[in-house]
């Protein structure tokens, strides 16, 4: 699986969501290219969400646009999404993905072979014919990647996967995730964890109050932070 890029760059074009009085995203512009991760940090209530949410189509801007290879967002083009919090159907786990197969328009004949190759990559093999719902956090969490991908995305959003994880299931987590790029596909994910953000990111996006406070190359960015508010969040200090 190798994700063909001819569909990036996706741009945020001063791009603002207001949520009735709230404004979530504020004035917005940002181009995610292709690459290493793309990784989105910042305080709760931030608009990391709100930007994945809305770089997928799940949420539409009330001022600006947000578009993919340089067209308006469209339900053909090849992107898909993680949340924290994925359900799992009541069905094994290959049925699961055989599921997310059928909804991408894989042909049944080819669905199996997929499946199993998915369960591959995400470190489930062996684990196919056991109920998605009694795996462990971690393997759900994977689970969850692998039925993302059976779209065969040209760009992942990850939102705070492994928030609720232990170590050794977040970096089961972050080894997928290195694997998954190196394949050619898009990874934008949001994080809390600041030390997930120094492991994976390529670049780093700082959001504060709905607005990119700082962008850069991840080395530049931990090394040597331009802004006061990045200085502040890279120290541990609340932004207020």
């Amino acid at each position: 699986m190798l994700a063909p890029l001819a569909n990036l760059p996706l741009a945020f074009a001063d791009v603002t969501v207001t949520a009735g009085a709230v404004t979530v995203l504020d004035r917005v512009s940002l181009t995610f290219e292709p690459g290493a991760p793309t990784v989105l940090i910042g305080p709760n209530g931030a608009g990391k969400t709100t930007m994945l949410r809305a770089a997928m189509g799940l949420v539409a801007p009330t001022r600006g646009r947000v578009s993919y290879g340089g067209h308006a967002l469209g339900v053909a083009q090849r992107r898909a999404i993680v949340f924290q919090r994925p359900t799992m159907l009541r069905r094994s786990a290959a049925a699961n993905l055989r599921y997310a197969l059928a909804s991408a328009a894989v042909p049944r004949a080819e669905r199996a072979e997929r499946a199993a190759d998915l369960l591959a990559l995400v470190g489930l093999a062996g684990l196919g014919a056991r109920p998605a719902r009694r795996l462990s956090g971690g393997e759900q969490q994977r689970l969850a990647l692998a039925r993302a991908l059976a779209r065969d995305p040209t760009v992942l959003f990850l939102d705070e996967p492994t928030a609720s994880l232990d170590p050794a299931a977040t970096k089961a987590f972050e080894d997928v995730i290195r694997t998954i790029a190196a394949r050619g596909i898009k990874v934008v994910m949001a994080t809390h964890d600041l030390g997930e953000a120094r492991r994976l990111a390529g670049d780093v996006v700082l959001l504060h109050r709905g607005q990119v406070v700082e962008t850069g190359a991840a080395p530049a960015f931990f090394a040597a932070p331009q802004t006061a508010e990045a200085r502040h969040f890279l120290a541990g200090d609340l932004l207020v």
